[in-house]
């Protein structure tokens, strides 16, 4: 299974691709895909719909999750990120493919094992994880790392669920 996570943003919007060989999760691909702020929103969202229609035909994810909204004190970006995030729902929705979703407490849950970790601890975790020389740099890249990840477990989860019969 192919899985592309997503940490949208309106400046810097984080990918991963994660795929399962025998049994253990490996990095297909991750980085950002950015916009500037000297263009206008609606060029910015461009930009951000043709970089996911451009991952989505290079490597055809089975799944793609998307990380949901956390409420910010700041309504502007709430907005654009809100935005941002629109974008990758409708590329996959246009792409026909499946969307999950789940909140960053989930994501922190599933790869740190405690709901308030920070930025660096996700980085870490998925360092170690994947068996990486590196901290996967920038933290949108390692968190869409992690979206994904969290995926892939509730996945694994959910058919051992469903074929016991829970």
């Amino acid at each position: 299974m192919l899985i592309m996570g997503i940490d949208p943003g309106i400046a810097i919007s984080g990918y991963g691709i994660i795929s399962n060989e025998k049994g253990k999760p490996y990095i297909v691909d991750y980085g950002t895909i950015r916009t500037s702020p000297k263009v206008s929103i609606p060029e910015r969202l461009r930009i951000l719909h043709n970089g996911y229609l451009e991952l989505i035909d290079n490597y055809k994810p089975d799944a793609i999750a998307v990380e949901e909204l956390f409420f910010n004190k700041n309504a502007k970006t709430i907005i654009s990120v809100g935005q941002a995030r629109g974008v990758a729902l409708l590329s996959a929705a246009l792409s026909n493919i499946d969307v999950y979703e789940y909140t960053p407490l989930q994501v922190k849950q599933a790869i740190v094992g405690y709901g308030h970790a920070d930025k660096i601890q996700v980085q870490q975790m998925i360092k170690i994880y994947f068996d990486m020389n590196e901290l996967p740099k920038p933290d949108d890249a390692a968190d869409a790392l992690a979206v994904a990840l969290c995926h892939m477990h509730s996945y694994k989860l959910q058919n051992i669920i469903d074929s016991r019969g829970f």
